[in-house]
């Protein structure tokens, strides 16, 4: 039976209100009074939050709402719990009065649908689920899924025949969903928006993509680096970043197989993994910009992406190429 890899980092939030001093986390310095922590899981991953605040009551009242509003959005959103709003629809393909966040999140995502000519498309969960069955049984062929079954699974992907208004979802026979390429950032932006009414005016959000608040209280940006996807011990770049979201999506973050043939980026269009770019990272405003953003132009050729950019502005791309040097492009 093939072993499943899958490269999940742990989760944090580092926050100050302003005039205040940042203590990062795993720091030999004596946090002070007025620092909150909370350690826990979120995401399916381990969690950690400290929030500096004048007043030590007031943070930990925000520690409360946002682990409250990260675990809230999770049993909305996430796939690996059989309680999910997600996990329900996508078994009775249809549903009533559904949250008004998985509304939004679903009009985010027939923008980057549009967008990228159908590169993002949320119904690829068919063909995830097909792979997952095939390297799942002892002895499984190392060709992966047969033409029969990725023709099956494709059937079911096409995110135009999703429906869904205020009142209703309704998904077609067979199909299902999946936000893991977009989840992580919009509720990456939900708790910005949390930690900003809070009175916090420095912060690094980190829930599996980052964005970044402000500058640090030192003045400087935010430290962001860019691993290098075949070596661990090495960084593609670090960027200094303000008010900005950073994602990067690599076809080495979860492999079906041992040997990393078929990984994660599962393209609708053809049902067949993307060896394209060894790592491609976007710079936007928002984090769910940023995170749908990267998965979709994983799949697209380097036109493709300029031309997308363009018509978005105000992001940058950064793209590890295999055997070649790093692009960049900035809109």
């Amino acid at each position: 039976m093939a072993s499943f890899v899958n490269r999940r980092r742990a989760i944090g939030i580092l926050a100050a209100a302003s005039g205040l001093s940042l203590v990062p986390f795993g720091s030999a310095v004596a946090v002070p009074a007025h620092a909150v922590d909370w350690r826990g899981q979120a995401l399916g991953a381990p969690a950690e939050l400290r929030i500096h605040h004048h007043d030590r009551a007031h943070a930990q009242a925000l520690v409360e709402q946002v682990a409250a509003e990260v675990r809230r959005l999770e049993r909305i959103f996430s796939l690996y719990r059989e309680d999910s709003i997600l996990v329900s629809l996508n078994r009775q393909h249809s549903l009533v009065a559904p949250p008004e966040e998985l509304v939004d999140l679903l009009a985010k995502c027939r923008g980057y649908w549009t967008l990228s000519e159908g590169a993002f498309d949320p119904t690829i969960q068919p063909l995830w689920s097909a792979y997952q069955r095939h390297f799942s049984v002892p002895d499984a062929d190392a060709t992966g899924p047969s033409d029969r079954v990725l023709r099956e699974a494709r059937s079911k992907v096409g995110f135009d025949r999703v429906v869904f208004s205020r009142d209703r979802i309704e998904l077609a026979a067979g199909m299902a969903l999946t936000l893991n390429g977009v989840a992580q950032g919009y509720i990456t932006d939900r708790i910005v928006t949390l930690l900003r009414a809070g009175g916090i005016g420095s912060c690094l959000v980190d829930m599996g993509e980052c964005r970044a608040v402000g500058m640090r209280p030192d003045g400087n940006g935010w430290q962001v680096a860019i691993a290098d996807p075949d070596d661990a011990g090495r960084q593609l770049a670090v960027l200094d970043v303000v008010d900005r979201a950073v994602a990067t999506t690599s076809p080495s973050g979860f492999h079906f197989d041992s040997n990393g043939r078929f990984n994660h980026l599962l393209d609708p269009r053809t049902g067949l993994p993307a060896h394209r770019y060894r790592s491609l990272t976007v710079v936007a405003v928002e984090a769910a910009d940023a995170d749908a953003l990267s998965t979709a132009f994983s799949l697209m050729d380097t036109a493709s992406i300029a031309a997308a950019a363009k018509k978005i502005g105000r992001i940058d791309v950064r793209i590890a190429q295999v055997g070649g040097p790093e692009l960049v492009m900035q809109t």
